[in-house]
């Protein structure tokens, strides 16, 4: 467990200040692609499970008052035997701590980019004037799902932190292969059926303000989807069936 010196990065209080390195004065902002393996690299060197890129939009700028383009996200995934453990206090401080063990390791990988001369800057995991799931989907690499979870490709656990760089070169993605699961999870509905604080309303629609997951760390709804008991290959091929017939 780390020490009480990293308390306060899943809260909303000033994040201690980790970075070994400044950024440059005149940034670069094309990376080439060995560099980018070599990040990439370093990224899976302490677990973590992926990149994912995002290049915002100006609508999405003008809403959230921000003039950066350019976001690497940083994704891990949550501990199989924390998701399992029984919802109480000490669940979410433990989820808690695995939180900031992987977050500390964001400010080396940002100094990596300064270093090698590009301008990277952690945004703050709780950020009030911004929202890191609308950052996300801005990707093109995940989606939200009926239960208000972020679905990526690696898993519906998956956990991240967010990168602002110059690097104007990145593997954006233009388009989302993963719309259809909006449709899916319109003709499953376990999540609705089992969560045992009645958080959708009578339209079925998520209320947040009803889920206990950050107060109690339920996980009720992530336990039974599919997408965490058969993956996101396995449930895609199912999909695929069925709009076949």
């Amino acid at each position: 467990m780390i020490s009480s010196s990293f308390e306060g990065f899943r809260y909303h209080k000033p994040l201690p200040n980790f970075y070994k390195v400044e950024n440059p004065k005149n940034p670069k902002n094309e990376i080439s692609e060995d560099l980018l393996n070599d990040f990439s690299e370093l990224v899976l060197k302490y677990n973590f499970s992926g990149l994912s890129y995002s290049k915002l939009s100006d609508e999405f700028k003008h809403e959230f008052n921000t003039d950066f383009d350019n976001v690497i996200i940083i994704k891990f995934l949550m501990g199989d035997n924390l998701i399992k453990m029984e919802k109480s206090r000490e669940k979410c401080m433990l989820m808690d701590d695995e939180f900031q063990d992987y977050g500390v390791h964001v400010y080396e990988f940002a100094d990596f980019l300064r270093e090698k001369g590009f301008k990277a800057d952690l945004i703050h995991p709780l950020a009030d004037d911004l929202s890191m799931r609308a950052v996300a989907l801005q990707s093109n690499d995940c989606v939200i799902t009926r239960s208000n979870m972020c679905l990526f490709k690696d898993g519906i656990t998956v956990g991240f932190f967010m990168i602002h760089t110059s690097i104007e070169n990145l593997p954006f993605k233009s388009e989302n292969d993963m719309c259809w699961v909006e449709d899916f999870c319109s003709t499953c509905g376990v999540c609705i059926d089992r969560c045992p604080e009645n958080a959708f309303d009578e339209n079925e629609k998520f209320q947040r303000k009803l889920c206990t997951a950050h107060r109690e760390g339920c996980n009720d709804c992530l336990l039974r989807c599919p997408f965490y008991r058969r993956g996101y290959d396995k449930v895609k091929k199912r999909y695929d069936r069925m709009v076949k017939r």
